[in-house]
């Protein structure tokens, strides 16, 4: 589904990125770890086109990636969540929820501006798919309620619920679990198995908890200063000499 080759990102005289390069199957769930500045949200940054290249190359389902316009990744199938929220905290969550479909209307301004009888279609319609994914990830009782207030856990589960509505194949999250309980990062873990098969998506997970990404992921891949360091099963990548020396600053 994604082929990285050789990417490249600098910012000034930083290479924030230098030629990295992996592949992701479909249906594959992928753990992105590394040290802080190591380059993970950096390159969730070029796959959604938010960051250009500076070389290499990326493909998703056989489409050159980099020539895309930002404005057309969500269509392509390609949606994320964010470090920090990235909600509209006096929207309720229901029409934050509604906000990640938005490619998916069909009307127009003049449509829109006038309230024709296909855009409250539509609109019922759009409500109706957020209002199931609410549902399936326990948020039924605060639909209705502003993002603003809510906890933190609650609102990770929001995010994701924006995501999903742009009816991703290919799903980036950008820390999901960080800041979570214990029990939250459980729940958080099953929730996103399920959906994974449900929904037949594949995801890329850039992770600080361990126990996370090794419970979950089918593979890892391991950044360090903006180049991969290693690559392989969590048990695998666990064990690596360089992974334990970029985490814990000491030769295995």
């Amino acid at each position: 589904m994604l082929e990285v080759h050789d990417l490249t990102v600098r910012f000034g005289g930083i290479t924030a990125l230098g030629g990295v390069g992996f592949e992701v199957r479909g249906g594959e769930m992928v753990g992105l770890i590394g040290p802080n500045g190591a380059g993970k949200t950096t390159l969730f940054n070029c796959l959604t086109r938010r960051y250009d290249a500076d070389g290499g190359s990326v493909r998703y389902e056989g489409r050159d990636l980099l020539a895309v316009p930002p404005h057309a990744i969500a269509a392509l199938g390609i949606a994320r969540t964010f470090q920090n929220l990235g909600l509209f905290p006096r929207m309720s969550v229901r029409d934050n929820v509604m906000v990640g479909a938005h490619h998916h209307g069909r009307a127009g301004f003049v449509a829109a501006s006038l309230r024709l009888p296909s855009v409250r279609g539509e609109e019922r319609r759009l409500r109706a798919e957020a209002d199931e994914l609410l549902e399936r990830l326990e948020l039924s009782d605060v639909a209705g309620h502003p993002a603003a207030g809510l906890p933190f856990g609650t609102l990770k589960r929001v995010e994701l619920a924006r995501a999903l509505a742009a009816r991703p194949r290919l799903l980036l999250l950008d820390e999901p679990v960080n800041g979570l309980s214990h029990g939250e990062i459980d729940e958080f873990a099953g929730w996103l198995q399920s959906i994974r098969e449900d929904f037949d998506v594949t995801v890329i997970v850039v992770e600080h908890h361990m126990g996370f990404v090794m419970g979950t992921c089918d593979r890892v891949i391991c950044l360090d200063f903006g180049k991969k360091i290693a690559e392989g099963s969590p048990e695998e990548v666990q064990r690596d000499p360089a992974v334990i020396e970029a985490y814990l600053g000491t030769a295995a």
